[in-house]
């Protein structure tokens, strides 16, 4: 790893760049890795910076032993467990970002949300999370993002997305502008794409105000027959019975659940004639002492994926519980 010094430097934000910068690592191999993310801690810690780095368990060993004893201030989070729900993870860096904000000081932060051997569906959803980074952090301050990716390992379609999510791509040491980066001003509503439609048999019901009991005690029964854990299925089932509070709550008191398995996932997809406006629905952590909107944030805390539409035609949110 030659020039290190000379890449951190490059890799520094300069009082003339702007607050907030959100930039995708390219790499095809652990040197090019490391090439990328050790500058990128030390410009933190020479500084004096909080930086949060979240990899998986291997990478953050990698990292460590290159940092030895600089490692000490660093702040590790195991990025398999923290981003298993993409969703999860935008509450997760505002809540680092407001313990450690002060006058003078910018926060630093690696994370790795896509990897190899993720489904489609959670690839899907950590593209959408990270063009709602930008919506999120878009006036937080000073505040730089890395987020590497492994070019030989994902697919094209994934680092292209890479391309759209990022102002700036590093690669080979030096940060370039994406020519294909989506402002977040250009944000054209939350959630429109829609969802691919269930393979296989389908449970479909209808409910309306009087029938969340029985709700319930289908989504219970479907949760302990695909083998998910007590716990589990009570997890799922509170889930369920939160979004389709919401549907009866703010959609006209109507919805239709659908639940189907998909291999070794058990899904459960409300639907309703609603409209979200707000892309980050579910990605703020609640008051205490706030009434309602905390449906969907309970729904991100205990399912393993969720994904949320909402366009024209309705709303529809997709709960996904793996069985193994």
């Amino acid at each position: 790893m030659r020039g290190l010094a000379a890449i951190c430097g490059r890799l520094s934000p300069s009082g003339s760049e702007q607050a907030f910068r959100h930039d995708a690592l390219l790499y095809s191999d652990e040197e090019q890795f490391l090439a990328g993310v050790i500058p990128f801690i030390h410009s933190a810690l020479e500084a004096g910076d909080p930086i949060v780095v979240a990899l998986d368990r291997g990478k953050i060993g990698l990292v460590n032993s290159v940092l030895g004893v600089d490692a000490g201030p660093v702040h590790f989070a195991d990025m398999h467990e923290l981003g298993l729900n993409p969703a999860r993870l935008i509450p997760a860096w505002q809540q680092f970002v407001q313990a450690h904000a002060a006058p003078g000081t910018r926060i630093w932060g690696i994370g790795e949300p896509v990897w190899a051997g993720r489904s489609e569906a959670e690839i899907v959803e950590c593209q959408l999370h990270e063009s709602l980074l930008n919506v999120a952090f878009a006036d937080a301050g000073p505040l730089s993002f890395l987020c590497p990716y492994d070019t030989s390992r994902l697919g094209e379609d994934v680092i292209a997305g890479a391309h759209r999510t990022h102002a700036n791509v590093v690669r080979d040491g030096s940060p370039r502008p994406s020519d294909c980066f989506c402002e977040p001003a250009a944000w054209s509503g939350p959630f429109a794409d829609p969802l691919p439609e269930p393979h296989g048999p389908v449970r479909v019901q209808a409910f309306g105000a009087g029938d969340l009991a029985e709700i319930r005690k289908l989504v219970g029964l479907r949760a302990r027959a695909a083998g998910l854990t007590s716990s589990r299925a009570d997890d799922l089932v509170l889930a369920v019975n939160e979004v389709a509070s919401n549907s009866i709550r703010h959609a006209g008191g109507a919805g239709m659940l659908r639940v189907w398995s998909d291999g070794e996932t058990l899904l459960c997809e409300v639907r309703d004639r609603g409209r979200l406006h707000d892309p980050l629905a579910g990605r703020r952590r609640p008051d205490l002492g706030e009434l309602g909107g905390q449906g969907l944030w309970i729904t991100n805390q205990v399912c393993d994926l969720v994904q949320l539409r909402s366009c024209t035609g309705g709303n529809a949110v997709r709960i996904h519980m793996h069985t193994r």
